[in-house]
């Protein structure tokens, strides 16, 4: 081997091991707020009391608990479950509204910028003002347009149902596709 291929041989396994060790040589930290801790817990221990319940229910229904246990043990996991959910309730109470309020606020804004963009190719009606037409068009009504103007065509072309399979016959056919009876 010469000089040249070992250096060749270095750099990619020096490449290699840089690359395969870069996730374990980042600094991963993602702060995570005590609050936001808290909810997550929250969740957790929401989802594990709705499996316990679960399996609790399922295990009555097969016979291996009780009856004199079953509703005691019911009773505490569901008030347990109440409880959660009224602390992630308290929780969620505060920043629900606000959240709210700012998405009601992005939607809006986001309908009068759609309504702008329309109303740009649509035009204005003769008084200077946006005709209802160019609000209400959209990407979605020219589909729902394409859509009834091929369900028209359809039932134009439609003749019926095949008097001895109940296949679907159009005007044209003498016979149906499906049994080859003759149509009327």
């Amino acid at each position: 081997m010469d000089l040249g291929s070992i250096f060749l041989i270095l750099s990619l396994l020096l490449l290699v091991v840089l690359f395969i060790s870069r996730p374990l040589l980042e600094n991963r930290s993602v702060a995570v707020s005590q609050e936001e801790h808290e909810m997550s817990a929250l969740l957790a221990e929401r989802d594990r009391l709705l499996n316990a319940l679960q399996e609790l229910d399922f295990d009555y229904a097969l016979g291996k608990i009780p009856e004199a246990d079953y509703p005691a043990q019911r009773a505490a996991l569901v008030q347990r479950g109440v409880d959660v959910l009224r602390r992630l309730d308290e929780m969620q109470e505060d920043s629900s509204t606000q959240d709210m309020e700012e998405r009601i606020e992005a939607a809006i804004m986001a309908r009068r910028a759609d309504a702008e963009a329309v109303a740009a190719p649509a035009g204005l009606n003769g008084a200077g003002m946006l005709r209802p037409s160019a609000v209400a068009a959209g990407p979605d009504d020219e589909l729902e347009a394409l859509i009834a103007s091929r369900r028209r065509g359809r039932k134009e072309k439609s003749a019926g149902f095949c008097p001895q399979c109940g296949g679907a016959v159009q005007k044209s056919d003498r016979f149906c596709p499906k049994c080859g009876t003759k149509v009327s």
